[in-house]
């Protein structure tokens, strides 16, 4: 599934990913290949996406704020204070303060 993370300064984040989680308004959720479509306001909270590797990805100063999970580096954390997440044909865009 393809990912796209933007806030109102920049693109954070945009690959394929393996399954992300998200802080939804009532927990946290987890979101995996082909998911029914689905439209979720995000509270504050942190995003964990679940990548194959890290060969393709550049984290350089515009994606300082992903940081490699301590336990598993095939997993990035992102903080987020709220944002809204839509997915639709395994294309998920999450607009994140």
């Amino acid at each position: 599934m393809y990912l796209e993370i933007v806030t109102p300064e920049a693109i954070l984040f945009s690959s394929e990913v393996d399954l992300f989680s998200a802080p939804g308004t009532d927990g946290e959720f987890q979101i995996l290949n082909n998911h029914a479509p689905i439209v979720s306001i995000l509270k504050e909270g942190e995003i964990k996406i679940h990548i194959h590797t890290q060969d393709h990805l550049v984290l350089d100063d515009l994606h300082g704020k992903l940081t490699a999970h301590a336990d598993d580096d095939k997993v990035l954390t992102l903080a987020i204070n709220s944002g809204t997440l839509e997915l639709n044909d395994n294309k998920a865009i999450i607009l994140a303060d």
